[in-house]
């Protein structure tokens, strides 16, 4: 990290007994073995490729077979990949799909701005950022993949959240959330007023709300059904993202965004007609 610059960084969990490791990568090894050639494999195979005892082999293979992870075959009593596998591959493949659909407009926002520019997704009350391309300052916000903060004192966060079902927003006002600074909004009635200005105008600001020395603006992006998937945001350092500059990069923001939403298949006028 540069002089002067923020990381946010994902917290990091105590560390698991090494029996539960063990455990878990075992389970890991007994998904990893199967493949096209080989759909089905019993327990005697995959105890002596894993050189496991059977009785380990299968506890593991039960415990994934609850999880949706395996599946056995009621006949041969052999084992193969469970759906739950292939949901959680199309989920991965979706989203680096849609991340590398989006990657061209990002770079170019982020010579456009010269900040950081981030991709982010909604996981329950969490921004999950899944794209992240730093600014070449020297003094810069660096944000990681995988990196997760809460959604209500983001401006990529706020953008996703304006556009949620109602349901989605109640719940997440329900639990509540601690200030990280004093510009942040904590106040339901406030925090739904601040949705709906971010509706009305389309783009979303973060002024220091989860994190001091850290301003943001985020813009929503649409898949091809008009639904709100995903965020474009670009953050930087306060000290040179004054909110002149800030408003400056709005109409860069959301162009960024209304052309990644025609890149996933958004046709404005048609999903306009369908709300009518």
């Amino acid at each position: 990290m540069e002089q002067g610059a923020k990381v946010l960084k994902a917290a990091k969990k105590p560390a698991k007994p090494k029996t539960r490791l063990s455990s878990v990568a075992n389970a890991i090894r007994i998904i990893k073995v199967f493949s096209d050639d080989e759909y089905e494999i019993g327990i005697s195979d995959l105890g002596k490729r894993l050189t496991l005892p059977k009785s380990t082999v299968h506890r593991l293979a039960s415990t994934l077979v609850d999880a949706g992870m395996l599946e056995q075959n009621a006949e041969n009593g052999k084992y193969r990949l469970g759906l739950t596998i292939f949901e959680l591959g199309s989920l991965v493949r979706r989203k680096m799909d849609f991340s590398n659909e989006a990657k061209p407009y990002l770079m170019e926002l982020r010579e456009k701005t010269g900040e950081t520019v981030l991709l982010s997704v909604l996981e329950h009350s969490s921004m999950l950022v899944i794209n992240s391309l730093e600014s070449k300052y020297s003094v810069r916000m660096t944000v990681d993949v995988g990196v997760r903060r809460h959604a209500c004192y983001t401006a990529a966060g706020k953008a996703l959240l304006a556009f949620q079902p109602i349901e989605v927003v109640d719940e997440i006002i329900a639990q509540g959330w601690e200030a990280e600074t004093d510009n942040t909004i904590t106040d339901p009635a406030a925090f739904r007023q601040e949705l709906a200005d971010i509706r009305s105008s389309g783009y979303a600001l973060d002024d220091e709300e989860g994190e001091v020395g850290l301003r943001s603006i985020g813009v929503p992006i649409r898949d091809h059904g008009g639904n709100v998937v995903a965020a474009v945001s670009v953050v930087g350092p306060s000290q040179r993202l004054t909110k002149r500059i800030l408003a400056s990069y709005v109409s860069d923001v959301v162009s960024a965004g209304e052309a990644i939403s025609l890149r996933l298949g958004y046709q404005p006028l048609r999903n306009a007609r369908r709300r009518a």
